[in-house]
């Protein structure tokens, strides 16, 4: 049997598996229209994603931070003058994405359990421990991976411990997801399989050139297209 074989596959949850960012979209026009006597949408939304870029290493991952964000970005631009009534309506904004029901993308739940059994599966996701671990629990697909891991940044370094933990290290192991930065390339730094799985919103900071030259990197239209993927590769291992 080669080394190389696969056994471990690796899936991102937001916006791979439910729906994610277009709740933060949603969510950022309801604060440019609730701020728009102090600029336009795309002023209010750049002021947004630079505070979310600075305090990603206080905050993290996450709607919790993302609200915090929001807050700053509202003192920012009325200059420290922003009413109580409108940070009441942001922190009503986040709770409100903090209780949303889960909606699934296409094929998420039939290829999953297509692979369940056959491959140990693995979700990796970043963001707010409690929130990823309610939307896990509302999905129905947890009982079907083998491992779940929550962290705080996705890294060459993450994917070798958890592939090194949970299966055969991240030479026999697959990373599945929608952002090129976070779920593709560093798998394949780390030595494994990069899937990406595009999505029609991805958030800015999750952007990164597609690695077309590496051998382990594919592309697939939607997640219905995976296990198709992983028996050639199967067979051409």
């Amino acid at each position: 049997m080669s080394d190389s074989r696969l056994t471990t596959i690796g899936f991102d949850a937001d916006d791979t598996l439910w729906q994610n960012e277009q709740f933060f979209r949603m969510t950022e026009k309801r604060l440019t229209a609730l701020l728009a006597d102090h600029g336009d949408h795309e002023h209010v939304a750049a002021r947004l994603l630079a505070a979310e870029k600075r305090n990603l290493a206080l905050y993290g991952f996450g709607i919790k931070g993302f609200t915090l964000s929001m807050i700053e970005t509202a003192v920012e631009v009325t200059n420290g003058e922003v009413p109580g009534s409108v940070i009441g309506e942001i922190l009503a904004a986040g709770r409100e994405m903090l209780s949303h029901p889960i909606e699934p993308l296409p094929y998420a739940r039939e290829t999953v359990e297509t692979l369940a059994g056959s491959f140990r599966l693995v979700l990796i996701t970043k963001g707010d421990l409690f929130d990823q671990e309610r939307k896990l629990a509302q999905s129905g697909l947890g009982d079907l991976f083998d491992a779940v891991e929550i962290v705080s940044d996705k890294s060459a370094a993450t994917y070798a411990r958890i592939f090194g933990r949970h299966g055969d290290g991240p030479q026999n192991s697959m990373m599945v997801g929608n952002s090129l930065k976070s779920d593709v390339v560093p798998a394949i730094e780390a030595g494994g399989w990069g899937v990406h799985v595009p999505h029609e919103l991805t958030w800015a900071v999750e952007h990164a050139e597609a690695p077309v030259t590496a051998p382990r990197f594919r592309r697939i239209a939607d997640l219905g297209q995976l296990p198709a993927l992983i028996e050639t590769i199967a067979k051409a291992g």
